[in-house]
């Protein structure tokens, strides 16, 4: 995996410059998520990888998809990627891009895991308290995971703070233990 990133980094950033030098980065950002999806599709990716059809005739499904998103830039970018034989790295590319935006926008992406469903008062104070942590306007993802028992567990990049009864339990048992 780590090789693919590698191989999808450069097609990323070229994507952010074009996008940046536009001023266009919200509807790359829509384009980009649109070809990742379509290249997790089994269906697809066999489709891009038949060497029946060129890549002249992925590209014309693949416009088709992104509908009123396919501006000229966006379409020579997917040009150069199907010709490259690069059609599986577009999910790394979208996700190489948003991070790339992030940090352009001065923001993180704080995935949060509750045991239950937060209200919308929690979810604004667990953001103003990454937000004082990492000094960015924090974006959230939200997924409910009932094995943490209680409380919440947050990811920003490659921090994560346990601040679940799973995890508190899991601390109290590794200290007892020793």
């Amino acid at each position: 995996m780590a090789e693919l990133i590698t191989v999808a980094r450069p097609y990323a950033e070229a994507a952010f410059r074009l996008a940046k030098e536009a001023n266009s980065l919200p509807a790359w950002s829509e384009a980009l998520a649109v070809l990742a999806a379509a290249a997790q599709d089994p269906l697809a990716v066999e489709f891009a990888a038949n060497p029946k059809f060129s890549a002249s005739q992925v590209q014309a499904l693949l416009t088709e998809l992104l509908g009123a998103r396919a501006t000229p830039h966006i379409s020579n970018f997917v040009s150069t990627v199907l010709e490259s034989r690069r059609f599986v790295l577009l999910p790394y590319i979208a996700d190489l891009f948003e991070q790339l935006k992030a940090v352009a926008e001065g923001s993180v992406t704080a995935h949060i895991e509750s045991a239950f469903d937060l209200s919308g008062t929690q979810l604004d104070e667990i953001k103003s308290i990454l937000a004082d942590r990492t000094g960015k306007k924090v974006e959230t993802t939200v997924s409910i995971n009932p094995d943490l028992i209680g409380g919440v567990r947050m990811t920003v990049g490659d921090d994560v703070i346990d601040a679940s009864v799973r995890g508190k339990l899991a601390a109290l048992s590794a200290r007892l233990a020793h």
